[in-house]
């Protein structure tokens, strides 16, 4: 009698193990926020009076919000000081800057979006784009160039991901678990999240990147091509800060002072 097999065919060794999904398999919300980006951004097969037609109504331009100036007409009206704080996220300049985007919205976009479901994806994306918006318009209160580029919600998606990206179970950890339940491991307390290595030095890199090579929003105009880095910030400590607000699944407690260390995956 022949002794039987184990495991069956096509069962895992263990049967307790979870498997593990790949992280940049794409939840629906991003899917479709990125098929988005790609058919707006076909507004370049537009004559070039009509695209530029696009991105004065479309885009972010502080000039729209300068008293002063009661005789310069943009195009857009008094609509455009209300819709552009977020419809500037949806343009961009050319496809390495849409690129540029996805390409980081791939891993933390896809934890945020599986964590926070369709909806409120969405309304943070939008959130975080009109906190970049508002820190530009600070710093470049005359500035008649307009802003474009989703790269303040990237920033605050970074931002808002880091809070659980280190958590033991998590996508940036190191044992990491299938990609839906490694996007909702509890979130470290914002206190205890920056006195963590790992993020302290995601801080540093994150800062760096940005003020060294400019990776993010253009300033397309007469002014000529900028990095619009206050938006980056902006977006960032917005998604830092307001992460709590958007978050569905209960933080660890701040007693759990080895909460990014140790196994929490048996309490999600």
């Amino acid at each position: 009698m022949d002794s039987p097999r184990y495991p069956p065919p096509g069962l895992p060794a263990n049967p307790y193990e979870v498997p593990r999904e790949p992280v940049l398999m794409l939840p629906p919300a991003l899917t479709a926020y990125i098929v988005l980006l790609a058919a707006i951004h076909l507004r370049v097969l537009l004559p070039p009076e009509l695209e530029n037609w696009t991105i004065d109504v479309f885009g972010f331009i502080p000039k729209r919000y300068d008293s002063s100036l009661l005789n310069l007409q943009i195009p857009g009206g008094a609509g455009a000081k209300v819709w552009s704080f977020v419809t500037y996220s949806l343009l961009h300049a050319n496809l390495t800057h849409l690129g540029f985007n996805v390409l980081w919205l791939l891993p933390f976009g896809s934890a945020l979006a599986r964590r926070f479901g369709a909806v409120r994806f969405y309304v943070f994306l939008a959130v975080t784009a009109a906190a970049g918006a508002l820190a530009h318009l600070l710093t470049h209160e005359h500035a008649v160039a307009p802003m474009i580029g989703a790269s303040a919600s990237v920033s605050g998606t970074m931002a808002a991901a880091i809070r659980f990206a280190f958590v033991h179970g998590s996508f940036l950890s190191f044992k990491r678990t299938d990609a839906e339940t490694a996007a909702r491991v509890p979130a470290l307390p914002l206190s205890r999240a920056l006195r963590d290595g790992r993020v302290l030095g995601f801080l540093a890199v994150w800062f760096g990147v940005n003020i060294v090579f400019g990776i993010g929003s253009i300033a397309i105009g007469t002014e000529g091509a900028t990095v619009a880095w206050q938006a980056h910030i902006g977006g960032f400590v917005a998604g830092l800060l307001l992460f709590s607000l958007f978050d569905p699944v209960p933080h660890a407690r701040s007693d759990a002072a080895g909460a990014s260390s140790q196994d929490i995956s048996d309490r999600i």
